[in-house]
């Protein structure tokens, strides 16, 4: 009796500690109250606007949540998102403290009254925010270049304030900007040349600010001129000796530069010549046994002659084996998993096996590189076939372009669905559609997003860029920061896109020069204005397939829809892509595997429709 109410005693104090620990765990920490307590005491707030709201004192989980201008990571956290703070009548300069948040993505604080400089350190404080909003404030000095630092940035708003100097050229290295906006202030000097074409009202309202979009920057003046031609032609002889003795040393150097430049780019190949004897793991009896040296020597020390792909993932090469057959490596980017963890990711994903997904064969770890081994595929990427206009790939012809999408959505949907564990992309674009001898589509790259980080938090996938090439991600990834299904359906669409258009991504040809958007944006203008059926590819149109071409957009837009919850499922985009396809027959039965329960037939058809 004694023995059992001790061991009741006990069980109840173990679970007792372990639900204390899990709590400590799974929550937010203390920063955050901290972050709120510091911009709460560094802002004057003559309307009481956060004084009331934000009731400090309780720091109950979740309880910040429900405070004015703040959106937390979950409901039930103390764990910042985004602070909203805008149209609040606050009065300071930039708040302190606001590091605290260490995991703030988003911070508007536009149509207040703050002044004084930008933090020249902004980037250490706020340094995942992929939204900031300082407009239409009284921020005065110059624009940090320091915010380049800020390199998941995809807004940037600084209208209307009173910002002098020039516009730091280090911004230009800002890969994710989308929107930026410094119009209305003090601006002087040449704009910078940004990725993106950003339109002259961002630029506007700054006297000094002179280049593309806005007029060109005014030349030094004409005075002078016959002292400038006379030094000229006084110059002319000796210019053209200097050029001379310049060019004839550059094109004596110039192989010895690109040997050296060589060396360097595949240098990390030759610092494994220690470990050539390490063994490949394989999966496959089929395949021959192989060492590190043997993957070494078919790719040439992994030359970058033989590089065939890259991209977030890492760098893929064509590997020339002694028999003539071919495989593809993978140098991974990045994987920051143990040995042991890395093994037991790459046993859970050589198992998995279908007609549609490229099958990994092998892996090898030696030092800090982590190589896996791919079954080649001779055809390449979609995006390939579809959009590089200086090789000799054929046009795809409808019929063919239709089977790609069909096979690539069931090798999806099966991933999403059947699969075991179910595994979400999370990078599905056309460029990690590979084809076969025979262009079957077979997605590539399947569960790698989860080696780019030992440990898969929200901010850790979104901040190292998990989320798709630009372009292919949904919309909703930067204010949620979230993996979902729906969201790879959304990238599935935008390669939907591409196969019925022609177009690339992230800019359209067809479209008008004024027009700087995405394709998604094009098709999303076109589908309002009752147009979608200009958006299709000129070349397939009027081939006994015009039906067949608007089924396929209708759904690719359904795919699209800014809203997660009204896209379909990728087992319903899989099986509409099939009635779009029956009557060519590409396949003599349902292989997909699915469960009939994932859908509703009956329903199917409400898909189709348009936004």
């Amino acid at each position: 009796m004694c023995m059992a109410m001790q061991r009741s005693v006990c069980a109840t104090l173990l679970q007792t500690i372990f639900w204390f620990l899990i709590s400590n765990i799974c929550y937010g920490t203390k920063t955050d109250i901290q972050c709120l307590r510091n911009i709460q005491d560094s802002l004057h707030d003559p309307f009481d606007n956060l004084k009331y709201s934000w009731n400090l004192t309780n720091q109950t989980e979740g309880v910040i949540c429900k405070f004015n201008g703040v959106e937390c990571w979950h409901p039930d956290e103390n764990r910042v998102l985004f602070l909203r703070l805008s149209n609040m009548g606050l009065e300071g300069q930039f708040p302190l403290g606001i590091e605290n948040c260490t995991s703030l993505t988003g911070l508007d604080l536009s149509s207040n009254n703050l002044s004084g400089h930008i933090p020249d350190d902004i980037a250490r404080r706020i340094p995942f925010v992929t939204t900031l909003d300082l407009s239409f404030n009284n921020f005065s000095g110059e624009i940090p270049a320091n915010l380049s630092n800020c390199s998941y940035l995809n807004i940037l708003n600084l209208q209307h304030n009173q910002l002098s100097g020039q516009i730091p050229g280090q911004l230009t290295i800002l890969n994710r900007l989308t929107t930026l906006n410094v119009a209305d202030n003090m601006l002087s000097g040449s704009i910078p040349q940004f990725r993106t074409q950003f339109s002259p009202a961002s630029f506007a309202n700054n006297p000094g600010l002179c280049g593309k979009p806005l007029n060109d920057c005014p030349s030094s003046k004409k005075s002078h001129t016959g002292v400038i031609i006379g030094s000229a032609s006084g110059g002319m002889v000796l210019t053209i000796t200097v050029v001379g003795v310049v060019l004839f040393f550059c094109l004596r150097k110039l192989p010895v530069k690109k040997k050296e430049k060589d060396v360097e780019e595949n240098k990390w190949a030759k610092t494994l010549k220690g470990a050539k004897g390490i063994k490949v793991s394989m999966f496959e009896n089929s395949v021959s046994k192989m060492k590190l040296s043997d993957l070494m020597q078919a790719t040439n020390d992994f030359s970058n002659d033989y590089i065939i792909g890259s991209g977030r993932t890492g760098t893929m090469y064509k590997a020339t084996l002694p028999d003539g057959s071919f495989l593809a490596i993978k140098r991974l980017q990045d994987s920051q998993h143990s040995e042991s963890q890395f093994a037991s990711e790459m046993a859970t994903l050589g198992r998995v096996r279908h007609p549609n997904l490229v099958p990994l064969l092998g892996y090898c770890v030696a030092k800090k590189e982590r190589l896996l081994v791919y079954k080649h595929m001779p055809k390449g990427t979609l995006y390939d076939q579809l959009h590089q206009t200086d090789t000799k790939n054929e046009v795809l012809e409808w019929p063919l372009r239709l089977r790609i999408s069909i096979g690539a959505a069931r090798g999806l949907a099966w991933l999403h669905h059947s699969c075991n564990p179910r595994i979400l992309h999370r990078n599905i674009s056309s460029k990690c559609i590979l084809l076969d001898e025979d262009c079957e589509a077979k997605i590539s790259d399947f569960g790698l997003a989860r080696l780019m980080n030992p440990i898969d938090t929200h901010l850790s996938t979104f901040v190292n860029g998990e989320f798709g090439d630009f372009g292919y991600v949904a919309p909703e990834y930067s204010r949620t920061l979230v993996a979902t299904p729906k969201g790879d359906v959304y990238s599935f669409g935008v390669v939907l896109l591409e196969l019925v258009t022609g177009e690339r991504p992230t800019q359209v040809s067809n479209a008008p020069e004024s027009f700087k958007g995405s394709l998604v944006e094009w098709i999303t203008y076109l589908s309002n204005n009752f147009l979608l059926q200009d958006a299709i590819d000129k070349s397939l149109i009027g081939k006994d397939c015009d039906s067949e071409l608007l089924q396929f957009m209708k759904v690719a837009c359904a795919c699209v829809l800014s809203a997660p919850k009204e896209r379909p499922t990728m087992f319903e985009v899989c099986q509409l892509l099939r009635a779009i396809g029956e009557r060519y027959r590409f396949t003599a039965a349902d292989d997909i595997l699915l469960a009939p329960q994932s859908t509703d037939a009956d329903n199917l058809d409400e898909l189709i429709v348009a936004k």
